[in-house]
């Protein structure tokens, strides 16, 4: 389902007075819709050509801090422009805002006019051309997982972020009288986002109280992206006109199970799955295999791709729904890789590791270039690992803190060489100051575990 907006309708619309204001939005590196409003008329009468943003967009942290250390912005270089390129396939109304429109757009050197190595979308779209050199659509689904608050943002905001109440008072996975009392934001969310060109599929309790779940269409790698993202933003809008609040933080809680975002992926080729071949073992075609095996030799690789926070990896408990190994299963919940679909035409690989604070193509980029290595080094596929995977012995496991990750991501030839130097070292850089500032604050468990008691 594209988005649902042509330039030519938007210019009625600007014309009859029924969009007044579009959206131009980037995405940084947190995934974030970052941006300007326009005046529609403005738009469509050469604003949509171009417009401008600081450069510092993609060199700040979650709290939109100058980091210093980063190569591509830093106040010794001024702290230049980018040029925002609007994409137009993706304009789409945003029904839950009066009288808008937006649209996702790419980010281009001031000088080169080429697309900026580090921005996300365009790491995503190297890695999407280099399949399709290779003659395959990447194709890619995310699910996304959040838990939703009585309270709103405002409100959690101002009590410290203490005395949090979900909405849902216990656990509704599944349940239909469970998730009626969700239904007032939830149905807003579902018919807002599919209103919006967003293919929408359903909606569900999750496995904790107060989580619920989103999903949307198989579609190709770089729409899903521009999806989730669409997706996140528009939960967080909508809850905020209903007085909740929704957080995609992948473990809001320790006694609280996690949010994930799983990615389910496939290539195609000339219209068909080539992931499938009924003959083979599972209905596993060799390139499937190859692709799985490139997944799994540079998990602890990627990890930071898919779970870029110290946050993150409170989500890796045994017994939570969160694997703990980077292994693969056929149909098992407790692996990092999950094998759906079976002898199917939906059979595709499911990487069950990322959280839902995940930037959407910096891990789908990850995945498929992981993937893409695999079939270009033919890896031959290990066995498949069944039954409780929690307690499997001398298996490759996911990394356990963010500082592992990301020295493993640092030597990583394989990334390096998918996604350039420069870019590598942006991210690991990220990931470092996340550390950082993480070393340097005194927490709350700290506080109450050592005040009196030391």
């Amino acid at each position: 389902m594209p988005a649902n907006l042509t330039f030519d309708a938007l210019k009625k619309a600007v014309a009859s007075g029924e969009i007044d204001t579009v959206l131009v939005c980037i995405v940084d590196m947190q995934g974030r819709l970052m941006g300007k409003r326009f005046v529609a008329k403005h738009f469509v009468d050469g604003g949509h050509e171009e417009t401008h943003c600081c450069n510092y967009l993609l060199a700040l942290d979650v709290e939109m801090f100058t980091v210093p250390g980063y190569k591509s912005a830093s106040w010794s270089r001024g702290y230049g422009d980018y040029i925002v390129k609007p994409d137009l396939s993706t304009l789409r109304r945003v029904p839950w805002l009066p009288g808008t429109a937006m649209v996702m757009s790419d980010l281009l050197d001031h000088h080169t006019h080429e697309e900026v190595d580090v921005s996300p979308r365009a790491i995503l779209k190297r890695q999407v051309a280099r399949a399709k050199a290779m003659g395959f659509d990447a194709m890619m689904a995310t699910e996304l997982e959040f838990f939703l608050f009585a309270d709103s943002y405002d409100a959690i905001n101002d009590r410290d972020y203490r005395g949090l109440q979900t909405l849902g008072r216990h656990n509704v996975d599944y349940a239909i009288f469970g998730t009626t009392k969700e239904e007032g934001v939830m149905r807003a969310i579902r018919n807002g986002l599919w209103d919006a060109g967003v293919p929408i599929e359903c909606s569900k309790g999750e496995a904790e109280v107060g989580q619920e779940e989103v999903n949307a269409k198989y579609s190709d790698a770089l729409d899903t992206c521009d999806n989730h993202t669409i997706i996140k933003n528009g939960v967080k809008e909508i809850c905020h006109q209903h007085g909740h609040a929704a957080t995609f933080m992948a473990k809001y809680s320790h006694e609280r199970a996690g949010s994930s975002s799983h990615v389910h992926q496939s290539l195609w080729k000339d219209g068909k799955p080539a992931f499938l071949d009924k003959n083979a073992p599972h209905g596993m075609s060799d390139l499937m295999r190859h692709y799985v095996a490139g997944q799994l030799a540079y998990a602890r690789e990627i990890t930071p791709l898919l779970a870029p926070y110290i946050n993150s990896y409170k989500r890796f408990v045994v017994g939570m729904f969160a694997p703990t190994k980077a292994v693969w299963s056929l149909d098992n919940r407790t692996a990092g890789f999950r094998v759906c679909g079976e002898g199917t035409k939906g059979i595709r690989v499911e990487c069950r590791i990322g959280g839902a604070d995940l930037n959407p193509y910096m891990a789908c980029a990850g995945l498929l270039a992981a993937g893409l290595a695999g079939i270009e080094q033919k890896l031959d596929l290990e066995p498949a690992i069944s039954g409780d995977i929690y307690n499997a012995r001398r298996v490759r496991e996911i990394p356990k803190t963010l500082g592992e990750a990301a020295d493993l991501m640092s030597k990583s030839k394989m990334l390096r060489a998918a996604f350039g130097e420069s870019v590598v070292d942006h991210y690991v850089h990220a990931a470092h100051w996340e550390i950082s500032e993480h070393n340097r604050v005194v927490t709350d468990w700290e506080l109450k575990r050592g005040f009196e008691r030391l």
